[in-house]
């Protein structure tokens, strides 16, 4: 058997053999390598002259001794050529495989800097949104002294309070909403039973149709927006919450987000547009009530009135109070200039959810629907529960009380419509509507002359002949939120196909 060169791959002259890879070699050709690396050219590992093994064969061939003519050192030249190009071929095939492997490593090391760079990036934004968010709380009006009998607060800054103990219902705080409850009613019996001039007549709202439509405003990853109001002194300002914990305020004269409110760590499922300040409310299932500055586009409170998602808000007419009703069963009152909660009332009886809240346009009494299909009437001042209107089945889904305070509108996940008259305790309205239909908002028109329905569909009622004059089915998905605009000039309504329209003329 012929002995090779692992180098050249030809019968060696001097064969000797390597123990660190047991590879037969041309002595000549492995000590010029070991000379320039040190090392076995097949494994990489350290090996010395010294440490070669010479192997004797039978029939050696010994080289033939240098004559005077030049053929013979000119063959002597071309194998030492011939060597040198050998062992420079295969060093570069080692330095090829090696530089495949770098490559291949360096590869993968900046796949995974990328994924952390990412994920450092996101947490950074969180941060930064946190930090926003804590700032304004940082430097809120010192809260009132509390009376030495009631206990101290949980915390400043919108920290959960226990119940109506903490701060109570000051003889200060009632006498404020008595006397707007009484500027009110005298301003409403001076108006009396006279339609607004400016309001568009039956026979015009029923011509109607959709002017515009804007699917941008919520991102489309989490499609829907839950909650819509506009603005009761420019109704020309839309305020949206969506399912993608973002509350954003729309102009729509000129067409285009004026803020994006970010800082719920849940969908945005209630929102309210003060009538004089340039601040808005929101509510969620993450338990907080939120306070926002348009101007600034930034959260200044966070009322932590609740331990859990919060299913409804109402703002006083004082503009200084705040309504929320909660999962947890509680009512609560809270004060948002402070963040704090002035009383928190459930009623131990019932032991039920609540779904919504709405303020009577007095602000002495407000009502609150129930999971178990119960309307609740309740006395601000007194916190009792003044009286209760059964009749619907299933969750109460939406209340709305009318601009005269003498009618309630009610609908809940039993397709009616239920208008209940305050001055007879009673139900003297139910209107059926198609079978299945999900009811998800009410809204009376500022002159309470109209009543809108949002939910399969869009629908307007008249008030006292509760006759439909308008039926808009644009929507492609639940509608969530209905709004009349000045004198009933256009209505708008968001739904879950993430679109905010306006119908008019």
């Amino acid at each position: 058997m012929a002995l090779v060169c692992a180098i050249s791959n030809e019968v060696p002259e001097h064969p000797c053999v390597s123990p660190v890879s047991n590879q037969v070699f041309e002595r000549r050709l492995i000590e010029k390598y070991i000379a320039e690396n040190g090392t076995d050219p097949m494994n990489g590992q350290p090996l010395s002259e010294e440490q070669l093994v010479d192997i004797k064969v039978a029939h050696p061939i010994r080289p033939k001794a240098p004559s005077a003519t030049s053929i013979p050192a000119i063959l002597k030249s071309l194998q030492d050529e011939w060597d040198a190009v050998m062992l420079h071929s295969f060093t570069l095939r080692q330095q090829l495989q090696t530089t495949r492997q770098e490559l291949s490593h360096a590869l993968y090391q900046h796949d995974a800097a990328c994924r952390v760079i990412a994920r450092l990036t996101k947490e950074v934004t969180a941060a930064r949104e946190a930090l926003a968010t804590l700032k304004p709380q940082a430097g809120l009006v010192a809260p009132q002294a509390v009376p030495a009998s009631q206990p101290a607060a949980a915390g400043a800054g919108g920290e959960p309070m226990e119940i109506s103990e903490q701060v109570g219902m000051t003889p200060e705080i009632i006498q404020k909403l008595q006397d707007k409850a009484t500027i009110l009613t005298t301003e409403r019996k001076k108006r009396g039973k006279t339609v607004p001039e400016d309001l568009v007549r039956a026979e015009d709202l029923g011509k109607y149709r959709q002017v515009a439509s804007h699917a941008g405003l919520h991102s489309a990853s989490v499609p829907g927006i839950l909650s819509l109001d506009l603005c009761p002194s420019d109704t020309n300002k839309v305020l949206t919450g969506g399912a993608d914990k973002n509350v954003v305020v729309f102009d729509k004269n000129e067409e285009q987000i004026v803020a994006t409110l970010k800082g719920h760590t849940k969908k945005v499922t209630s929102v309210i547009y003060h009538p004089s300040q340039s601040v808005v409310f929101s509510a969620s299932p993450d338990t907080t009530i939120r306070v926002w500055s348009v101007t600034g586009g930034n959260c200044v409170q966070v009322v932590r009135a609740h331990e859990a998602g919060v299913t409804g808000l109402s703002l006083h007419a004082t503009g200084d109070y705040l309504l929320s009703s909660s999962e947890d069963q509680y009512w609560a009152f809270s004060d948002i200039q402070t963040g704090r909660v002035l009383t928190k009332v459930t009623d131990e009886s019932a032991g039920c959810a609540l779904t919504c809240a709405q303020f009577h346009p007095d602000g002495l009494i407000f009502g609150t629907g129930t999971a178990d299909s119960q309307i609740k009437i309740w006395d601000l001042k007194e916190r009792t529960n003044v009286a209760n209107f059964p009749g619907h089945s299933g969750p109460v889904t939406s209340i709305a009380f009318s601009e005269n305070g003498y009618y309630l509108a009610t609908g809940a996940q039993d397709s009616s419509l239920k208008l209940w008259d305050l001055r007879k305790l009673k139900n003297f309205k139910t209107i059926t509507l198609d079978n299945n239909y999900e009811v998800k908002s009410l809204v009376f028109d500022q002159s309470g002359t109209y009543l809108a329905v949002g939910g399969s569909d869009i629908r307007v009622y008249i008030c006292k002949q509760w006759s439909e004059v308008l039926n808009f089915t644009d929507h492609t998905g639940l509608v969530t939120g209905v709004a009349f605009g000045e004198n009933a000039r256009f209505l708008t309504s968001t739904a879950m196909d993430r679109s905010l329209k306006f119908y008019s003329l």
